[in-house]
């Protein structure tokens, strides 16, 4: 006998409200992270110098962090965001606990909240996807 798991069509208004209120306070974390990382302060050079992997990394970084900013703001596109933001969280984790003298509890924390949002807003995973079809 096989289930499927069936997604909401729409969320209630209480999951709908959350969902916006954490979108909008990540999306200002990663507007705020990811501008400090292109206007280049000294602090978020001397974190990727120690990284090891060049400055255009920081750059990147930067760039990843604004548009999926963005995206956790645009209707239809929160999921995406955010899971765009916990794969990168993902890997400022790791890098916290290899390479990095500095606590990864802040990169963990976003994490979650990237991995709640994306639950939250998970019924737009389907409707893109059969946009897109």
């Amino acid at each position: 006998m096989s289930q499927t798991l069936a997604l909401p069509s729409s969320p209630s208004r209480g999951r709908n409200v959350t969902a916006w209120i954490l979108s909008v306070v990540l999306a200002l974390a990663y507007l705020a992270a990811g501008s400090a990382k292109l206007a280049g302060v000294p602090l978020m050079v001397q974190t990727f110098d120690q990284i090891g992997v060049g400055q255009w990394f920081r750059i990147v970084t930067g760039l990843v962090e604004v548009v999926g900013a963005v995206a956790l703001l645009v209707p239809g596109y929160t999921f995406f965001g955010a899971v765009w933001l916990a794969a990168t969280m993902a890997g400022a984790v790791v890098a916290h606990l290899l390479v990095l003298p500095t606590p990864a509890a802040p990169a963990v924390l976003l994490l979650v909240l990237d991995v709640a949002l994306a639950w939250l807003r998970r019924h737009q995973s389907g409707r893109l996807v059969a946009r897109l079809r």
